[in-house]
């Protein structure tokens, strides 16, 4: 999935998870995306219908978090981590969890700065700063 739409990436998550409950093979991909969709009980009503997930608008319903875009986050995060991209975001994440003693609290971290990261360069119409984003996390896991 180089450049996937937002309803290939809605489809994603879904057959993820519909393979997952249903005991199915997965691909390396899918089988990550279960994992964070387990960590993510609230998400599961919404992934169970692939039909309202693709005409559902997020941008309508501000206080509630988009599933699709948040469980992105997440494999961004993992995948970033497995080839170490930008570099020292592997060990800064690893430190972060350590620290909060839970991956999945050091991925929030980390997707707080990550967000940052993106809007930032979007709103400054320049290339994301991948060693910004690195030091956001060192700090989220070093500060008192």
């Amino acid at each position: 999935m180089f450049n996937p739409t937002q309803a290939d990436v809605r489809r994603f998550f879904c057959a993820a998870h519909a393979k997952q409950q249903a005991g199915q093979p997965m691909d390396a991909m899918e089988t990550l995306a279960a994992l964070w969709i387990a960590e993510h009980p609230e998400y599961h009503a919404e992934l169970a219908d692939v039909d309202a997930a693709l005409v559902r608008n997020y941008d309508e319903t501000p206080t509630r978090t988009n599933p699709f875009l948040h469980l992105s986050m997440h494999l961004s995060i993992s995948e970033q981590c497995s080839i170490d991209q930008p570099r020292g975001i592997r060990q800064a994440v690893e430190l972060l969890s350590r620290r909060l003693d839970s991956l999945h609290d050091a991925h929030h971290a980390a997707m707080e700065c990550l967000g940052t990261m993106l809007w930032e360069a979007q709103r400054a119409g320049r290339a994301p700063d991948g060693d910004a984003y690195v030091a956001c996390v060192q700090r989220r896991a070093t500060r008192d």
